[in-house]
C-alpha cells in the first residue's frame, strides 16, 4: 500500500519505519525542515533500540522517504496516518491544534477516496472534528472516511511494541474502512478488535488512565509501608500472583512520568469534565503522583539535613530506562529541588544528557560514568532504572564516594546485599538498612 505517515516523533517515525519494513510504500512527512534533512542524512531524533537501522534499511530498499510537503504526500497515499503531538494546554485539555493544521493540509490535497487514520492520542470527539475540517475545506467533492488507530508503544521497546502489540484496535465507521485497516496489519498476526470511532478513542485513554492508577495505588501502599515498617516489595509480589490483578505496573518507585501518562490523565479528566463527570479517582491518581518527587528530596533533607553544599550523584535523567525522553522525568523535578535546597548536584544518564543540558544548563555538573558522578559525592540518587545502574560495582563506588549513602527512587537493589557492602540504604516503601 501507499502510505504517509504525518509526524516524525516516536509514533510517527516508528509507525512509518516497521510498515515500509512490512513491504509497504511509506512518506513521513513534518513541517520540521531540519528534523527532515537529518533523517534523509540518516540522522534520529530520538534515541530508540533499533530504530536507526530499521530506518536506514528502509531508505537504502526506496521504500521510506521523508518530505515537508504535506500535500504530495497525501496525493501519492491511499492512507493518510495522523501522528503529530498533542501535548497538554496549561488547562490539562490536550492541544489538538497541530492535528487541526494537518486536517485542513489533508482537505486541500485531497485528490481521490482516502482512509484518514488518527493515530496520535486524541480526546473522544476529535474524529469528528477532523472529518468535518476536511469535508468543509476540500476543493473536490470526493469521498474519505476518518479512523481511529490509537497506539500502545512503549518507549524503548516501541518497534516491538508495532511488531507484535497485544492487540491492534481500528475504530471505524463501517465495515469496508475497517477491513482496510485489517489488511494493512495483517501480516503482523495480531488480535484485531473492531470498534466504533468514539471507543476507540477512548480505549486509549482508559487503558492508560488505569495503568497510571495502579502505578499510584502501589506508591500510596509504598507511603503505608513506610509507616508501618512493612515491605512493600513483598507486597506487591503477592499481590501480583493474584491472577485479577497481575504483577505488571506494581512497582513502587517515583511515580509515572514521559509523553503519555501525564498527559492521557489529565485529558482523561478534563474529558469526562467537559461531558459533565467529576472523575474524582484520576484526579487522586494525579496527586499521588505529583507528590512523589517532592518525598524523595524530603527524605534526602531528612537524612543529610542540611543540604547545603552537600553533593548529590544523580544516576538518571531520562524519564524511564532505554530513552532519551525527559519529558515529565523525575529528574525535571528531583534535581530543582535539590539546588533550591543549596545542593551540588552531578548527574549522569546513557543517553539523555544532550536533553538534560538543554534543560538544565550549568547548574549542573555532566559526568561520563556513574563512577565519575559518585567521585567525592555524600550520596546517591537513582532516578531512572537503567540495567547499567544495577550492575554498578558497588564495592568501587563505595570507594569513591565521601559518605556510603544511597537513595534508590526505583528499588533497584535488594537492601541486605547493599547494607553487607557497607551502605547506608534508603529506598521506597521498605525499611532503610544501615551498615554494621
Amino acid at each position: 500500500m501507499n502510505i504517509s505517515v504525518v509526524g516524525t516523533g516516536y509514533v510517527g517515525l516508528v509507525t512509518g519505519a516497521v510498515f515500509a519494513d512490512l513491504g509497504n510504500d511509506v512518506v513521513c512527512v513534518d513541517k520540521d525542515a531540519a528534523k527532515i534533512e537529518a533523517l534523509r542524512a540518516g540522522r534520529m531524533p530520538i534515541y530508540e533500540p533499533g530504530l536507526e537501522e530499521l530506518v536506514q534499511r528502509n531508505v537504502a530498499d526506496r521504500r521510506l522517504a521523508f518530505t515537508t510537503d504535506l500535500g504530495d504526500a497525501v496525493r501519492r497515499s491511499d492512507i493518510v496516518f495522523i501522528a503529530v503531538g498533542t501535548p497538554s494546554k496549561t488547562t490539562g485539555e490536550s492541544d489538538l491544534s497541530a492535528v487541526e493544521e494537518v486536517a485542513l493540509g489533508i482537505a486541500r490535497a485531497l485528490d481521490r477516496y482516502k482512509v484518514i487514520v488518527n493515530k496520535s492520542t486524541v480526546p473522544v470527539g476529535t474524529g469528528d472534528l477532523v472529518r468535518d475540517i476536511i469535508a468543509r475545506n476540500r476543493r473536490r467533492p470526493v469521498d474519505f472516511d476518518v479512523v481511529s488507530n490509537p497506539e500502545f508503544l512503549r518507549e524503548g521497546s516501541a518497534i516491538e511494541d508495532t511488531l507484535r502489540p497485544d492487540r491492534i484496535v481500528i475504530g471505524a465507521p463501517n465495515q469496508q474502512v475497517a477491513m482496510t485497516l485489517l489488511e494493512l496489519y495483517a501480516p503482523l498476526e495480531r488480535p484485531m478488535i473492531i470498534t466504533d470511532v468514539p471507543s476507540a478513542e477512548m480505549i486509549k485513554y482508559a487503558s492508560n488512565a488505569f495503568l497510571a492508577t495502579k502505578i499510584s495505588f502501589v506508591n500510596a501502599i509504598a507511603n503505608i509501608c513506610d509507616l508501618a515498617g512493612a515491605d512493600v516489595t513483598q507486597v506487591v509480589k503477592a499481590m501480583g500472583m493474584d491472577p485479577r490483578i497481575g504483577g505488571a505496573f506494581l512497582q513502587a518507585g517515583l511515580g509515572y512520568g514521559g509523553s503519555c501518562f501525564p498527559k492521557d490523565t489529565d485529558a482523561l479528566i478534563q474529558t469526562a469534565a467537559g461531558l459533565g463527570y467529576d472523575f474524582r479517582l484520576l484526579r487522586a491518581v494525579v496527586e499521588v503522583n505529583r507528590e512523589r518527587a517532592q518525598r524523595f528530596v524530603a527524605l534526602m533533607q531528612k537524612v543529610l539535613d542540611p543540604l547545603d553544599d552537600r553533593v548529590i550523584a544523580v544516576l538518571g535523567l531520562a524519564f524511564k530506562a532505554k530513552t532519551d525522553d525527559m519529558r515529565e522525568a523525575r529528574s525535571v523535578e528531583v534535581i530543582p529541588r535539590l539546588l533550591d535546597a543549596g545542593a551540588r548536584v552531578r548527574a549522569y544518564d546513557p543517553v539523555a544528557m544532550p536533553n538534560a543540558k538543554t534543560l538544565f544548563g550549568p547548574a549542573v555538573e555532566y559526568c561520563a560514568s556513574s563512577y565519575e558522578a559518585a567521585e567525592g559525592a555524600d550520596a546517591v540518587a537513582i532516578v531512572t532504572e537503567w540495567n547499567e545502574f544495577k550492575l554498578l560495582n558497588l564495592e568501587r563506588l563505595r570507594g569513591l564516594m565521601r559518605r556510603p549513602l544511597i537513595f534508590d527512587g526505583r528499588n533497584i537493589y535488594e537492601p541486605e546485599r547493599v547494607r553487607r557492602l557497607g551502605f547506608e540504604y534508603h529506598s521506597v516503601g521498605r525499611k532503610p538498612v544501615y551498615p554494621t
